[in-house]
């Protein structure tokens, strides 16, 4: 049964919310724009390449994590580079089955070579554009919106936060804090919240990775965050007991803060291969990742990829390791996958369509054939 399932994946429809753009390139990519600026690689095939992202990133620290960016970050410095890894995120994210993505980055990163921070959002966007196009031409269905993304430590919060919306009908749907958690939170900068509310902009917010209930706290009450990115260490405001309630649920009391994301349907973008790589979770594997917990809770859970080259992963690898780690079932991927489209940083009615008209009949069609 469950290998059926496994063979179902590719074809359901996806939606991924969490997915960084310079953390998603092909490693063939990385090197043909390295050559073409002259950076200086840690290996000189693709194959390689790929595993040395893997195995740098899979080290239990977020620190070590995010320094394998420096790599990708250096090779999109050009509105042709960026344009090209745009579209070919597209199309992988396409190929792998996601009809709604939501792609962020960090503009301020990506200046080194004279591009100003409009140029370098027109300049993905243009990727995006012309990935969609292909996508369409094979037959695949995708929309994917920009995340405009500023780094934390560097204060140019406002800066970018105007940027994203002077862009907002231009391909960009929300924003997000990123980088070093620990030690740079919301407050930092508390009049970008103000900012961004009275633009009735959307906003998620990286919390709970590398910190823990605090910095959720932060981001839902000062920073009004209408997603939280990763969020996994709420559960340190959970007290799991053992054995099962009445109604057959495993007991757990949960804490004041965790109630409160509960209870208001803050979406949690989990990753969980990723969460197990930077040491987010203390799981040693996707079978005990605190997601599936979550998700028995009730919690908004929604499943995502975070960085897939420095993961090796993809919607379907994180669906397969739940089915085959965690025993989720095709109503459990139907859900997360719900979730999200319900969460995505769009207008509601587009929302009702990406889940009345593709959605559903994607589940559909796919059990459907099974039979």
């Amino acid at each position: 049964m469950t290998q059926a399932l496994v063979d179902l994946i590719p074809a359901l429809p996806k939606v991924l919310l969490h997915d960084h753009l310079d953390g998603g390139l092909r490693p063939q990519t990385v090197l043909e724009l390295a050559a073409e600026v002259g950076h200086e690689l840690p290996a000189s095939d693709a194959e390689s390449l790929g595993t040395w992202f893997v195995e740098s990133a899979d080290s239990g620290s977020l620190v070590r994590y995010l320094e394998t960016f420096d790599h990708t970050i250096a090779v999109m410095q050009t509105a042709d580079a960026l344009a090209r890894v745009a579209r070919e995120a597209v199309l992988d994210l396409a190929a792998d089955g996601v009809v709604y993505a939501e792609q962020r980055w960090a503009p301020e990163q990506h200046l080194a070579r004279g591009l100003t921070l409009p140029e370098t959002v027109e300049a993905v966007q243009a990727g995006i554009d012309e990935g969609i196009r292909e996508a369409a031409s094979r037959g695949q269905i995708i929309r994917v919106g920009q995340l405009v993304t500023a780094m934390r430590h560097t204060d140019r919060w406002q800066e970018i936060a105007e940027l994203a919306v002077a862009h907002r009908d231009r391909g960009v749907v929300g924003f997000d804090i990123a980088g070093p958690e620990d030690g740079f939170p919301p407050s930092r900068h508390v009049e970008i919240w103000r900012y961004l509310a009275e633009q009735d902009f959307p906003t998620t917010i990286h919390a709970g990775e590398a910190a823990g209930p605090a910095s959720i706290a932060e981001a839902v009450h000062l920073g009004q965050a209408d997603r939280i990115g990763h969020g996994v260490r709420i559960v340190e405001d959970i007290t799991f007991h053992e054995g099962f309630d009445d109604d057959g649920e495993r007991r757990a009391e949960l804490g004041r803060l965790a109630h409160w994301v509960r209870d208001h349907q803050i979406a949690l973008e989990v990753a969980p291969v990723s969460n197990l790589q930077t040491g987010a979770t203390s799981a040693t594997s996707v079978g005990d990742h605190p997601i599936t917990r979550l998700k028995e809770l009730d919690f908004a859970v929604t499943l995502n990829t975070d960085n897939r080259l420095m993961s090796r992963t993809s919607m379907t690898n994180e669906m397969t390791l739940l089915v085959t780690e965690a025993g989720w079932t095709i109503d459990d991927l139907a859900d997360v996958t719900l979730t999200a489209a319900w969460s995505a940083f769009m207008h509601h009615d587009e929302r009702r369509a990406l889940v009345d008209d593709v959605i559903l009949p994607g589940y559909q069609q796919v059990e459907g054939a099974q039979r």
